[in-house]
C-alpha cells in the first residue's frame, strides 16, 4: 500500500514538473471597433515571468515571422540568474522581432546593471513611459508601460503624457492591479499583465491568484498571462506555463486577410 503511494505522489510531482516546463504558445485574437484599420492585424509575442528559465528555440521557430512585436512582460529574471542565461533569452527573442520591456519586481534583485545590458542588446524599455507606432496611413498606436506597482514605480499619468488623443493604447503592466488606477479619460483599450502566475498551484477553482486569462473590466480588455517561469518551487498545477500571441485588428476579417 505504501509503494502506491509513493508511486502516486511521484506521478503528481513529475505531472507538476511537466506543467511548469512546457513551451507553448496561447494564441489570442482580439477585435476592437476604434483599432485603426489601417494596421490591419497587428501581433505581439508576449512573454511574462522567465525568471530563471531559458526560453526553448522550438517557440522561436514557431513565432518567428507572426509577430510584429515582442514585449516582456516583467520578471525576465531575478536573484541569482547568471547574466549570461539573461542574454541568451534576450538574443532568442530578438530572432522573433524587436524587443520591448517592462520592469517586475523581481528584475530588480539583479548583482549585475540590468539597465545597461537591456540597453546594450537594443531593448526598448518602458519605464513609465510609451513608444508611438505608426502605420503607413498615419494611423498611430501608443505601447505604454509602466513600472512595478508593488515596488511603487508605477507612475501611469507620466506614461500617458505625450501619448497623442487619438491613438489606439495598449498599457504593459507587469501586476494586472494596475487597473484599479485606469479612469475613462485615460483611454486605455487593452491592458497586458503577467506576475501572478495563473496561481502556479490551483485546486480546482482554488489558487493565490486568478487563473489567467481575458477579461473586461469596466470596458477595458485585460489578458494576464500565467507566465513561462516559476517562483519558489519549478512546479506548476492548474495553471500551465504559456506564452502568447496576442492578434489585434479592428475586424475579423482583417485578420483573415493578413492569412490570405
Amino acid at each position: 500500500m505504501i509503494w502506491i503511494i509513493f508511486f502516486a505522489f511521484f506521478c503528481i510531482l513529475a505531472y507538476m514538473w511537466w506543467e511548469a516546463h512546457r513551451n507553448r504558445v496561447v494564441y489570442i485574437e482580439l477585435t476592437f471597433p476604434q483599432f485603426p484599420s489601417s494596421f490591419r492585424a497587428f501581433s505581439i509575442f508576449f512573454i511574462s515571468d522567465l525568471h530563471r528559465r531559458v526560453l526553448a528555440k522550438r517557440i522561436v521557430e514557431e513565432i518567428k515571422g507572426k509577430a510584429d512585436i515582442v514585449l516582456v512582460g516583467g520578471d525576465l529574471t531575478e536573484k541569482g540568474v547568471p547574466v549570461a542565461r539573461v542574454k541568451e533569452n534576450i538574443r532568442r527573442l530578438k530572432m522573433i522581432g524587436p524587443v520591448y520591456f517592462i520592469w517586475g519586481n523581481n528584475d530588480y534583485e539583479t548583482e549585475y546593471d540590468l539597465h545597461s545590458l537591456l540597453v546594450e542588446e537594443g531593448v526598448h524599455i518602458l519605464e513609465n513611459s510609451a513608444v508611438m507606432l505608426q502605420s503607413p496611413n498615419g494611423e498611430k498606436l501608443a505601447l505604454i508601460g509602466v513600472e512595478d506597482m508593488s515596488k511603487r514605480r508605477a507612475r501611469l499619468d507620466q506614461a500617458l503624457q505625450g501619448v497623442d488623443e487619438d491613438a489606439f493604447r495598449i498599457l504593459a503592466s507587469h501586476n494586472p492591479k494596475i487597473v484599479g488606477r485606469l479612469r475613462p479619460e485615460h483611454h486605455i483599450s487593452l491592458v497586458i499583465s503577467g506576475h501572478t502566475h495563473g496561481g502556479q498551484i490551483r485546486f480546482f477553482s482554488f489558487g493565490l491568484y486568478e487563473k489567467g486569462g481575458l477579461k473586461n473590466v469596466n470596458g477595458t480588455a485585460v489578458y494576464v498571462s500565467n507566465g513561462y517561469g516559476t517562483t519558489a518551487v519549478p512546479l506548476r498545477f492548474g495553471a500551465p506555463a504559456e506564452t502568447n500571441l496576442i492578434t489585434i485588428c479592428s475586424r475579423k476579417e482583417d485578420k483573415e486577410k493578413m492569412l490570405v
